[in-house]
């Protein structure tokens, strides 16, 4: 989209509105003018256009790379917004072309959500929306409203928020399962609760570094304690742990291939486990956003499609 006439009577050229919102998103002069199709020098001259218009630096150096200012991380969200609605409103007078959306999303969740969808979410891009870019944002071990201040487009996983400027959706309930490696001692005979909670040390994974989760209330009901030997803070990460260890941990139901592809072994908890509530996650501002609502249905195709 670009918008050829400057607004009266401030004459601000709307095309500085485009500029920015890719320059803060690729926070690099050069990624940003291939973007816009742009040489360097005019994106340059554009970004000092936005400079004085706005009157702050916008991007600084900091070493070999370019920062956002504090002014323009605060505006980032905005301006991703406005660009949004501009975009819905043109879309809106006939059928979306996604051949021609050229965009960047950001999918935020658990690395494993990466993993296993991301080959599947990519490979219908390509065929779909070829000129649609791809990136995947790990959860952070702090609660930021990543959704609210435009860091992320859609978040994929077990949505615990209840803020009410954030859309949820759910799409499935999945289950926690054991993982140990081939040949470990608790594959043998009856596994009863007991067997589980003393016969092996245990691997916790927790993004914000706890060491006790809801295997160890299921536990505490039955009089019984597990000991936690370590903890890691993602589930892939956790994988090559168990596989060169005889610890015991978790991997959700849906992502028993990952644990599979490296000779490990899931099985039942022994214990009656809350399911996970699997979702999506998006601000109101990109409801009407005929592109965004497109990547929510591919997620929650691909979703669905791998819940058994």
């Amino acid at each position: 989209m670009r918008v050829t006439q400057s607004v009266e009577p401030t004459g601000l050229d709307l095309n500085l509105l485009l500029a920015l919102d890719v320059l803060l998103e690729e926070q690099s002069v050069r990624g940003a003018a291939r973007r816009l199709h742009l040489s360097e020098p005019a994106t340059s001259r554009t970004l000092g256009r936005i400079r004085k218009a706005l009157g702050d630096p916008i991007l600084v150096r900091a070493g070999r790379a370019m920062v956002p200012t504090p002014y323009a991380l605060s505006v980032r969200a905005e301006v991703g917004a406005v660009v949004e609605r501009a975009r819905a409103l043109f879309a809106a007078s006939g059928p979306l072309d996604l051949r021609a959306v050229a965009r960047t999303f950001t999918v935020l969740g658990q690395d494993s959500h990466a993993a296993l969808l991301g080959p599947a979410l990519l490979a219908r891009a390509g065929r779909e929306a070829p000129l649609v870019r791809l990136r995947f944002l790990n959860e952070s071990h702090v609660d930021a409203p990543a959704l609210r201040e435009g860091v992320a487009d859609l978040e994929v996983g077990v949505i615990d928020t209840v803020h009410p400027e954030v859309r949820t959706e759910h799409v499935l309930d999945d289950r926690m399962l054991a993982v140990v490696r081939a040949g470990h001692p608790l594959l043998q005979g009856r596994l009863t609760r007991r067997r589980f909670a003393t016969d092996a040390d245990h691997l916790v994974v927790s993004r914000r570094g706890r060491l006790h989760g809801p295997v160890d209330t299921a536990l505490a009901e039955h009089g019984l304690r597990r000991r936690v030997a370590a903890g890691v803070g993602t589930y892939p990460a956790s994988l090559f742990v168990l596989r060169d260890t005889d610890l015991v941990g978790l991997i959700s139901a849906r992502s028993r291939a990952l644990a599979e592809s490296l000779g490990l072994v899931a099985f039942e908890v022994p214990l009656d486990l809350p399911p996970l509530p699997v979702g999506l996650a998006w601000h109101p501002r990109h409801d009407a956003d005929p592109a965004h609502a497109w990547l929510r249905g591919c997620v929650r195709d691909l979703l669905l499609d791998r819940s058994g």
